[in-house]
């Protein structure tokens, strides 16, 4: 894998970036679902937003911007907020958004407290 050769990415940045691309995917599938079902705008805004910070601290973390551990905070805060808008509804995106969530919850906290 192309992203292993990043010199500067030991083993918790890889896990954090992984996680992070993970809930970028899932969600957008998820906001996408959600688009044909009624109520669900919260959970639409909400996976896209996990989707756009998501993506954008893997991107950070891969080119050692320094200030990925700042935005690896909000990121955790962000996927929180929407693991729990998703653990509310019964959808098979919603449910698989709640799988993803909490392995970039975690990673993320971890990066930030770095």
């Amino acid at each position: 894998m192309a992203l292993q050769q990043i010199e500067h990415a030991d083993d918790h940045m890889q896990e954090c970036i992984d996680n992070c691309f993970e809930a970028a995917q899932v969600c957008e599938w998820c906001a996408d679902a959600c688009a044909d079902e009624e109520g669900m705008a919260r959970c639409i805004r909400l996976c896209r937003d996990v989707a756009d910070v998501a993506s954008l601290h893997a991107r950070w973390m891969a080119r050692n911007s320094g200030y990925h551990r700042e935005l690896a905070a909000l990121c955790a805060d962000v996927c929180e907020e929407c693991l729990e808008e998703c653990e509310r509804h019964d959808h098979d995106h919603c449910q698989a958004c709640a799988e993803v969530l909490p392995d970039c919850v975690e990673s993320c906290r971890e990066m930030a407290s770095a």
